[in-house]
């Protein structure tokens, strides 16, 4: 249930911030908000702590964000602690950052490398995406020493295994077949 409602308010903020022509630094917040939530698990528990009033709430998430937020994005936290929904801001934040990049036709691409990939490489991997994916892509790399040699690359629901491992994997299953 809460991932559907965190959707919709998620919605209503994206809405509302396209309409005031603040979307990116409201982006920006929601980013902010779900890295805070996610480095500080004490910040995590007071929102979704029934014992905490809102009002209480609302003081704490001031104290911690009103510097660094946009006023539309206080106000919304605010609301959302009203609604004692407070507990879904994780989700919220998470939902509106996944309809932002489909809004601005973001793509996220995972790219997994035994070793990081030289610049050549990435340039003909992102070409070769390029052709099937339109939009920006958001590149997201990170190693894996047990892959050996070669990549893997995801995106969304489809990946592609070049890796060394993979190869090896499926060698293996061919000769004791």
């Amino acid at each position: 249930m809460g991932t559907k409602v965190a959707s919709r308010y998620a919605k209503a903020l994206l809405d509302l911030a396209v309409e005031q022509k603040v979307l990116d630094k409201v982006n920006a917040d929601m980013i902010n908000l779900a890295e805070v939530l996610t480095d500080s698990k004490d910040l995590a528990a007071m929102l979704k702590s029934p014992v905490i009033s809102p009002v209480k709430k609302v003081e704490i998430l001031e104290s911690v964000f009103t510097k660094n937020l946009d006023p539309m994005s206080m106000g919304f936290m605010k609301l959302i602690v009203k609604n004692t929904r407070a507990g879904l801001l994780p989700e919220i934040a998470d939902s509106f950052i996944d309809l932002y990049k489909r809004h601005n036709n973001i793509v996220d691409v995972f790219i997994t490398s035994a070793t990081p990939l030289d610049q050549g490489t990435r340039e003909k991997i992102v070409a070769r995406i390029k052709m099937t994916y339109n939009g920006q892509l958001n590149l997201i790399e990170k190693t894996d020493a047990s892959l050996i040699g070669g990549f893997v690359v995801r995106i969304d629901d489809n990946q592609v295994d070049a890796s060394i491992a993979n190869q090896l994997a499926n060698l293996k299953n061919i000769l004791l077949n």
